[in-house]
């Protein structure tokens, strides 16, 4: 176990060294001077020159990361060019606010979805297996922005149950904050079920067919007891890792959501940021973003022991 969990944080040290050289590579090779850009066209040359001088632009490219690495690990991940704020506490704050819708849906769509494909793959071919795969297809086919506005139109427009607009912290107001996040939440835990109750399925249909589950039904076990004790436990390694993969894709993708919905999240900052050619905010988010797919995936993999016995034994 202690050599699993060896390796596999030994595999994330240069997963993220690759990660942070591909972040500072994407805004080099955004076409033109980025200090240009970011100045603007009435920015003279004096203003330009003194811009890439404070932020190491005349330097060499290898120079320029070293400081940007340097600078990072510290915690400066630069200033907002908008507003003059520190990048940093910028983007956690944010992010805290997409970890939350995020961290929510993908644990009710778990709950949701793992034991309805347990249960389609316990009673395959029949007509709850047929009606639950075919939900899941029809979730998973309708694209998250479409499922949201229709959201907003029914509860929103329609019946006036749900804000339309707005955000309200969970950390400043509990219950008024829930109230503003079920239509995003549920947008997305419509979604992911849709993933998730599918390859629940496909896992416990493939256990359902081994030898130790012919042996335990011989026994005399019942079938729930079959089910649930024992092929239940080895299904759900797959399922497991597909967990740890939507939840860092939403962390990635969860923008067109809180575009939707006018939430103040990492994706809608990144979103403004981009069209206010806010480069150091924009560096920053996809830092955070593919750092959070990088320690996501991690911890998948170290509980992974959990549910495959063979990974313990190594």
């Amino acid at each position: 176990m202690l050599r699993f969990f060896l390796h596999r944080v030994a595999m994330a040290i240069p997963t993220v060294i690759i990660v942070s050289i591909a972040v500072f590579g994407l805004i080099r090779l955004i076409p033109g001077d980025p200090a240009a850009l970011m100045l603007g066209d009435m920015a003279d040359t004096k203003q330009i020159a003194e811009l890439q001088s404070e932020l190491g632009l005349d330097k060499s490219l290898p120079q320029q990361f070293l400081i940007w690495t340097e600078n990072a690990l510290s915690g400066d991940l630069g200033r907002s060019i908008v507003n003059d704020e520190p990048v940093l506490p910028l983007v956690a704050s944010r992010f805290v606010i997409s970890g939350e819708i995020v961290l929510i849906a993908v644990v009710l769509a778990a709950l949701l979805a793992v034991p309805a494909g347990v249960i389609a793959a316990w009673k395959q071919n029949s007509a709850a297996d047929l009606a639950l795969v075919g939900t899941a297809t029809l979730l998973l086919s309708i694209p998250t922005f479409w499922l949201g506005l229709l959201l907003l139109l029914l509860f929103g427009l329609k019946l006036g149950w749900l804000p339309v607009l707005g955000y309200v912290s969970l950390r400043d107001n509990f219950t008024e904050g829930l109230i503003y996040i079920i239509m995003p939440v549920a947008t997305l835990v419509m979604h992911e079920m849709g993933v998730l109750l599918r390859m629940a399925r496909a896992s416990t249909l493939e256990v359902l067919r081994l030898d130790y589950i012919t042996h335990a039904r011989a026994k005399g076990l019942s079938e729930m007891a079959v089910l649930w004790h024992h092929a239940f436990k080895n299904a759900f390694g797959p399922t497991w890792t597909m967990i740890g993969l939507i939840l860092g894709n939403l962390l990635g993708g969860i923008a067109v959501i809180e575009t939707v919905f006018s939430i103040p999240g990492l994706g809608r900052l990144m979103v403004d940021s981009i069209f206010q050619r806010d480069y150091p905010v924009i560096q920053g988010c996809l830092l955070f973003v593919a750092l959070s797919y990088v320690v996501v995936n991690l911890i998948i993999d170290l509980f992974y022991p959990l549910f495959d016995p063979r990974v313990t034994a190594q």
